[in-house]
């Protein structure tokens, strides 16, 4: 037993005088005194400038047997004369002054030997306190930075008490005035979408699939030494990326195989904080760990006596791993060392009859894959069938007993997978490859294609709802460039429904290999999912996916909190409550909400756990709400609190780690974008389970995040992505993609 005293004795800390201040803090313990004797401490200036033991200042209680008091020494004081004593909670009894001298502090040093407190109660009874005496230097910054944490703490939550999920029905308690109602049509307060926005319905999605690598700039496929197309498929008529060249213009050519993958070994991994194993020219095995945000480094080879320094590696032999953090890259690494060569690349191959849902199925995978990190591409046989042979095919040309057209589908899908594969080679992760591939035979030369390259998964989608696939039907003709010539609706969809009847002769489904089927899912109303052979944290992802997805059209509101005073003041995070401003925008969102959701009794808000958007949507009724943790803000760590102008004055090397790549960059003890898409993931899929209107009322971080999935944007444009004020931004989703509305309800 006794007490300890410590001192920062570095020069950078001010401890000569150079602006640093004295940070002290008394502690005394002991488990045994009754609760009514309550220890204090008196002495000089500047602790109260008093020797009256009247005047004693109070150590508050920080646990059941310690008690605290800090303060602050001014420069000019900083020799502390003290002593501890104990007052009688209740009693008007006189107080216990300890045993002893004097206690001296001086500039953090204590004087003297280190002892306990003793206090002589009535009847000889001694006591012993522990003391723990400690000084720091600080600086004036962080002085400031801690007295606004504390006001702020100080001040209750606004929201406290108010449970995870609840429900105002009372329409009296919305206060309708002329400054907080939205007197226009919702339609008076729309303002245009940024040009890259979420309106993939707009696009048929086949479209937005990679285009052939032996595609030239032109337009047109290289070496014309390919068969031509059937030739009873008189309706024919040339489709290039950028123009429009005719069939005859065009020919392609598929790369030989052993030129392609000639090359082995594995790559350097270029996402964050991530191994990777890589071959080095003397066989010596090495791991490459990039920072992310700083310089990479190199970790000492398990095989070598010397750290490896040879870097240039021959693109091919690259093997990039997700952008990302959390689960995602530690099963990615998990792969990487110990899984199969094969298993590092991922092939989702769809099956399935015409108008079941396949491309828009691998659209969606294809946006849910990037959004979690890792590279992805949508390959579309039916795309690289329009390239080469033309749109607006006839039936015809599909059917089984037609030699001509079996050969030219067989080569397109042929060129295809080699594509895909070749992709993987240079680095991609997963490929998604979108066709009917129908027949068993058809399956077997991918497969054959495949061995020792990638692994294969077959994502076989099948419908019996006639009601759906008529749905499907209506929109192949609407939208697909096969029927974009065809004048009469009605000629196309009895010729669509030919080339259906001919896939249907010769379908044979998935029996071999690993395979998920979805049966009748996409009504959202049941249906079955079947898998067989699946394993990796991968494939679980994609069937967990899968399985909470289907087509019910539905809006998705998302929007900012309202003002909050940390927005006034240009500080980050914080707990703050919203400013008058804030309070008329909630206000007007509840109008809105009421107008535009009043025919959706199952629709439900959203908020995360911080006051100003609990606060925001207080004004909202009649509606569930949810708070979630995982719709915070991005935790900014130390730098809580402080606006940019601050980190960069005082933690310049922090601010300019952050402005060279905002996407990884992680503030000290806190998150980087990468973090906050990890949580967010347990949000996207319950919103893409959802069947009814989803509010989300959230952060700016959080939203850029969460609108990047929807909007398919890269990661690395998540930081930038404009994210207004008082502004909702409705996501529709449905059969025909995603869909966005933007309305400003104020400035």
């Amino acid at each position: 037993m006794g007490s300890s005293a410590s001192k920062n004795t570095d020069e950078e800390d001010g401890s000569n005088g150079g602006g640093g201040q004295l940070y002290v803090s008394l502690k005394m313990e002991n488990s045994k005194v009754e609760g009514e004797l309550t220890p204090h401490v008196y002495g000089s200036v500047p602790i109260i400038g008093s020797w009256d033991p009247s005047k004693a200042l109070p150590l508050q209680r920080e646990s059941a047997s310690i008690s605290e008091l800090s303060f602050v020494v001014p420069p000019d004081h900083e020799t502390l004369d003290f002593k501890f004593l104990l007052k009688p909670k209740y009693r008007n009894t006189p107080c216990i002054v300890e045993e002893g001298e004097n206690r001296l502090l001086i500039g953090g040093s204590l004087q003297g030997d280190a002892r306990v407190a003793l206090f002589k109660l009535e009847g000889d009874v001694v006591v012993e306190f522990r003391v723990f005496i400690k000084a720091d230097r600080v600086s004036p910054f962080d002085l400031a930075a801690s007295w606004r944490a504390y006001r702020e703490n100080l001040q209750p939550s606004t929201v406290r008490g108010i449970p995870d999920v609840s429900i105002n029905p009372d329409p009296t308690a919305l206060e309708n005035c002329p400054s907080e109602s939205l007197e226009l049509d919702l339609e008076h307060y729309e303002v245009p979408a940024p040009a890259a926005s979420a309106n993939s319905s707009l696009v048929y999605a086949a479209d937005n699939a990679e285009n052939p690598r032996s595609l030239s700039a032109s337009g047109s496929f290289v070496n014309d030494n390919t068969p031509k197309a059937a030739s009873n498929s008189p309706r024919v008529s040339g489709v290039s990326v950028d123009g429009s060249p005719s069939a005859k213009e065009m020919s392609m050519i598929v790369p030989d195989s052993a030129d392609t993958y000639s090359a082995s070994g594995v790559g350097e991994s270029k996402s964050l904080g991530v191994l990777s194993p890589f071959q080095h020219k003397d066989g010596q095995r090495g791991l490459f760990v990039d920072r992310g945000v700083g310089s990479p480094r190199l970790v000492k080879s398990v095989s070598a006596s010397s750290f490896l320094v040879d870097l240039k590696l021959d693109a091919q032999t690259k093997n990039s791993m997700p952008a990302a953090a959390g689960a995602v890259a530690a099963a990615a690494v998990a792969d990487q060392m110990l899984g199969p060569k094969e298993d590092r690349h991922l092939a989702i191959v769809l099956v399935g009859l015409p108008a079941r849902g396949k491309t828009f199925t691998a659209a969606k995978l294809t946006r849910y894959l990037r959004w979690l990190g890792h590279d992805t591409k949508h390959f579309n046989v039916g795309k690289y069938r329009r390239l080469k042979h033309g749109v607006n095919m006839s039936a015809d040309f599909f059917r089984a007993d037609n030699p001509e057209g079996v050969e030219a589908r067989t080569e397109v899908a042929a060129l295809a997978m080699e594509d895909m594969i070749a992709w993987m080679q240079d680095g991609g992760q997963v490929g998604i490859f979108d066709a009917t591939n129908s027949t068993r035979a058809r399956r077997n030369m991918l497969m054959k294609m495949a061995e020792g390259k990638c692994k294969i998964i077959f994502l076989e989608t099948i419908c019996n709802d006639e009601r759906i696939i008529e749905r499907n039907i209506r929109l192949k003709i609407q939208q697909s460039p096969d029927y974009a010539e065809e004048t009469d609706f009605k000629a196309g969809v009895r010729d669509f429904r030919d080339r259906l009847a001919n896939y249907e002769r010769v379908y044979e489904p998935v029996e071999e290999g690993s395979y998920i089927k979805m049966i009748d899912m996409v009504s959202g109303n049941g249906g079955q999912i079947q898998v067989n052979n699946i394993s990796g944290y991968l494939p679980g992802r994609i069937v967990f996916f899968l399985v909470n997805t289907h087509l019910t059209p539905r809006p998705i509101l998302l929007t900012r909190h309202g003002e909050s005073m940390d927005n006034v003041r240009g500080r980050t995070g914080g707990d703050s409550v919203i400013s008058e401003s804030g309070k008329i925008y909630a206000k007007k969102l509840a109008n809105f909400v009421e107008k535009r959701l009043k025919n959706e009794k199952a629709a439900s808000i959203w908020t995360s756990t911080l006051q100003r958007t609990i606060m925001t949507a207080s004004s909202i009724v009649g509606f569930p709400k949810v708070q979630w943790r995982a719709l915070d803000e991005i935790n900014s760590g130390v730098c809580d609190g402080m606006t940019y102008e601050e980190i960069k004055k005082n933690m310049p090397e922090e601010y300019e780690s952050r402005r060279k790549d905002k996407l990884r960059y992680r503030y000290p003890r806190g998150e980087s974008y990468l973090d906050v898409i990890q949580r967010l993931e347990p949000v996207i899929i319950e919103l893409e389970r959802q069947r009814a209107p989803v509010v989300v009322i959230s952060h700016q971080a959080v939203l850029r995040a969460l609108y990047a999935y929807f909007a398919d944007r890269p990661l690395k444009e998540i930081p930038q992505i404009e994210m207004p004020l008082h502004t909702i931004i409705e996501i529709q989703m449905g059969v025909s993609g995603v869909q966005e509305k933007r309305y400003k309800l104020m400035d």
